[in-house]
């Protein structure tokens, strides 16, 4: 699967392709979600969960931005964008009827088919839900393919919590354990107060077959890591999505380079083993 995704990548086109924008949604105070109409493109739009594509504002340039749409649905291509600089600012502002150019699918994915018949746990925060979503729905909609799931989710506070309609749903469902924090409580909020870490007490798990897919801060996910490592999760168990200073997709300008490996071509999804001697070192 991850082969395949990859190669997929690189032959995608170097040229943004245009695509209208369908439906905006607000998600927190500077963050909204793109859905972007695919159903004019032959197939729509088919993309592995974790894949990324370089989402393209004229006049603004170029971000690299993961899918968080379904999978299962190839005709809407969506993308929720947080407005943090000068191109994801107006990205975010989009509005129904503008056009957005994209380029790919690129990346390898989630490890999806490695992890059938195993425990899987998503531990997300922030934004990292978004990369992570795909997964979640994949997932859910081949429930019979995996063992234990639970999902993990930490945001700044109640207000910065993304999907949070759908993750109340999620939470309804007896196929799915979910547990989500903040790190301070506020509105109202009765719910679990800390960081990611702190929900660990709550769940269990078989380490000996348990896939972790992790997305968030890069202390998040340091932090996260070491929570696993000490339930006794091997490193080539663990994998995180590391969205690192990738331009131009293709790993051809260097950028994204982390010691070895090029984010763009190798990643965003990367099994822990393989980077944990350079993950979180400040001088890469």
């Amino acid at each position: 699967m991850a082969s395949e995704a990859a190669a997929a990548a690189r032959s995608a086109g170097t040229l943004p392709e245009p695509f209208r924008v369908i439906e905006r949604m607000d998600e927190t105070s500077d963050t909204a979600t793109l859905v972007l109409d695919a159903a004019g493109r032959p197939g729509g739009f088919s993309f592995a969960p974790g894949q990324f594509n370089m989402v393209y504002l004229f006049g603004a340039g170029e971000v690299p931005i993961s899918v968080s749409g379904d999978p299962a649905l190839p005709h809407l291509l969506v993308h929720t964008i947080r407005a943090a600089g000068s191109v994801t600012r107006p990205l975010a502002a989009a509005r129904p009827g503008d056009r957005i150019g994209i380029r790919g699918p690129y990346g390898n994915p989630w490890p999806l088919a490695e992890a059938k018949g195993q425990d899987v746990v998503v531990a997300s925060g922030g934004l990292g839900i978004a990369p992570l979503r795909p997964a979640i729905y994949h997932i859910l909609a081949h429930r019979a393919d995996y063992a234990r799931f639970i999902l993990l989710h930490g945001a700044r506070t109640p207000a910065d919590i993304l999907y949070p309609k759908e993750i109340a749903e999620w939470r309804g469902r007896f196929d799915l354990e979910v547990h989500v924090t903040v790190d301070r409580a506020e509105g109202g909020w009765r719910g679990q107060v800390g960081v990611v870490t702190t929900l660990f007490p709550r769940i269990v798990f078989d380490p000996a077959r348990t896939v972790a897919l992790i997305c968030g801060p890069e202390v998040m996910m340091r932090f996260t890591i070491r929570e696993f490592q000490n339930r006794g999760v091997p490193d080539e168990r663990i994998f995180v999505s590391v969205e690192r200073n990738m331009k131009c997709g293709m790993g051809l300008c260097g950028h994204c380079q982390l010691g070895p490996r090029f984010i763009c071509r190798e990643g965003p999804v990367l099994r822990y083993d393989r980077i944990a001697p350079f993950f979180g070192k400040r001088e890469f």
